[in-house]
């Protein structure tokens, strides 16, 4: 029996809108299919140890800055984790920290991990509510709540294109970003609960396998398609 260790990454400063639901969700399709899963709390502190799936949740610039140097003293191991193809998720901020810096809204520049070379700054407008882009894992339905615009090198790959809302910038229509095995949305809602098909394309990753078992997502597929057609 596969033992999958879910690292939750600042679960108590980064859980905006309900981010824990990511991992609870990754939990869930994990057990139901026989696999030995634990949740592993990964603080203010804590060491990054090993582990099969990172998630990081979001949340705003009051949690950047108080999250902001522990994340230096995590950054060279949070690196190595994202460019040896460890399996990571990331929304909204969590997104941003991958990246090299944020630019306030006062114009102060905060340093971040540096695991890959795209960076966010603040924009005047805030870029809300619910949103649906393609990816190749499917239509994602999801909610957005930002006034950081993410802009992504030629090198780097958005995971999907917007079809309703904003996505990373509001400008160029990508949304989120896709690298080795580290998958980043600006989408909250949590996300995962209601696009099985992003969560077990993670588990995937996780895993190291093409299929998994099929599980009975009826209410899943339901909510994901009822939000899809209205969107």
């Amino acid at each position: 029996m596969k033992r999958i260790k879910i690292a939750h990454l600042y679960p108590n400063e980064l859980n905006l809108y309900g981010d824990i639901g990511n991992v609870l969700c990754l939990y869930y399709r994990l057990i139901k299919r026989g696999c030995t899963a634990e949740i592993e709390n990964i603080e203010i502190g804590d060491r990054i140890g090993d582990f099969d799936i990172l998630v990081i949740g979001g949340g705003q610039d009051r949690e950047m800055n108080i999250i902001s140097s522990d994340l230096k003293r995590k950054a060279d191991m949070l690196s190595y984790c994202v460019n040896c193809g460890k399996t990571v998720f990331a929304v909204c901020a969590g997104f941003q920290l991958l990246g090299k810096y944020y630019i306030n809204q006062q114009g102060r520049e905060l340093k971040l991990s540096g695991a890959l070379d795209f960076y966010t700054v603040a924009g005047e407008k805030r870029m809300i509510g619910n949103m649906v882009f393609d990816s190749p894992f499917g239509k994602v339905a999801g909610f957005e709540n930002h006034s950081g615009k993410t802009y992504l090198p030629d090198n780097l790959k958005p995971l999907g294109r917007v079809i309703s809302g904003y996505g990373n910038n509001g400008e160029d229509g990508c949304e989120g970003m896709i690298y080795k095995n580290t998958f980043a949305t600006y989408a909250h809602g949590a996300v995962l609960p209601k696009n099985p098909l992003l969560a077990d394309e993670i588990i995937k990753r996780a895993l190291d396998c093409e299929n998994l078992m099929k599980l009975d997502d009826e209410l899943e597929n339901l909510c994901h398609n009822q939000l899809v057609n209205r969107f």
